[in-house]
């Protein structure tokens, strides 16, 4: 069985589509979990009532991404686990392939293909590869609209999608949860990361295909994003750098990075982005590296 897990923080609506659109398209056996991410309304209600054979677990704070999923894994009885954005929707069936990729021992985590849910749809993840040392720039090539069938074969990739991603509990019981360092963003290239160290591959399955929203919980541009970016970015070349290349990457993250932000909003008049830029990047340095158990 498949336990689906999705975090919900103020955003029942999205929820109760991603739910809908699995109960259309999917019959492989599957459980879905839901978990509330101490919404300001009544979210955790509104889910019950639509779908009251939901598993639906409430947090009395948020704990963002991780601790929301890690919360989720807590409750699941499935072997696989499938933590999905409550943004995504489906359109056909997609745990099939992924369980059956799964069945290979070597391979520990898998990613569907992803493609926005508006016009044109594009594609938005079509297996990432690791960010580039010291800068962290994402190293995976652009997405070329004009040759399509270039993502659709499967492939041994570096990086699973946060939107999309299923893993073999055995894989998680050795790996460990996703840490909750970060709170919001780079929590999949971490736990990617971790995946690979432990000797197991990650894998694109564009057989199946999920369509996503994006950016319904917290915006594209706002503050809360901005700092939880630049945070995460600091935060990740601590944990996952060593030697030299930590510490030339935190300096190019909170002077060069930072600043080419902090100008570029300022020109914009966005105090309130400059503001967190700042903020996510200086945090960064002195968070702790480990929260809880990871």
């Amino acid at each position: 069985m498949v336990s689906i897990i999705t975090v919900n923080y103020n955003g029942w609506k999205d929820t109760c589509e991603l739910i809908a659109s699995l109960k259309k398209y999917e019959r492989y056996p599957y459980e879905v979990i839901v978990v509330d991410n101490a919404s300001a309304g009544d979210d955790a209600q509104e889910i019950r009532v639509r779908y009251p054979d939901i598993n639906v677990v409430c947090s009395d704070k948020n704990l963002g991404f991780a601790g929301g999923n890690n919360l989720g894994y807590q409750n699941a009885k499935g072997d696989y686990l499938l933590f999905l954005n409550n943004d995504i929707i489906i359109k056909s069936a997609i745990l099939e392939p992924m369980v059956r990729r799964l069945q290979d021992p070597a391979i520990g985590g898998v990613s569907p293909m992803i493609r926005f849910s508006y016009p044109p749809y594009d594609v938005q993840y079509y297996g990432h590869q690791k960010m580039t040392p010291i800068t962290l720039k994402h190293s995976t090539p652009a997405y070329d609209g004009a040759h399509p069938e270039k993502y659709l074969k499967d492939r041994e990739v570096e990086v699973m999608h946060g939107a999309a991603m299923m893993v073999r509990r055995d894989v998680i019981e050795k790996v460990g949860l996703m840490s909750e360092a970060y709170f919001l963003f780079y929590e999949e290239f971490d736990w990617s990361y971790r995946i690979l160290k432990n000797q197991f591959k990650i894998w694109y399955e564009p057989a199946s295909l999920v369509f996503h929203k994006e950016g319904q919980s917290i915006g594209k541009i706002t503050p809360m994003r901005g700092y939880y970016l630049s945070r995460g970015r600091v935060l990740f070349a601590r944990r996952n750098l060593g030697g030299i290349n930590k510490l030339l990457s935190c300096t190019y993250l909170t002077i060069v990075v930072m600043l080419r932000d902090i100008l570029d909003y300022a020109r914009q008049g966005r105090w309130d982005m400059l503001k967190a830029v700042f903020s996510g990047s200086v945090n960064g340095l002195f968070a702790r590296k480990e929260k809880n158990n990871h």
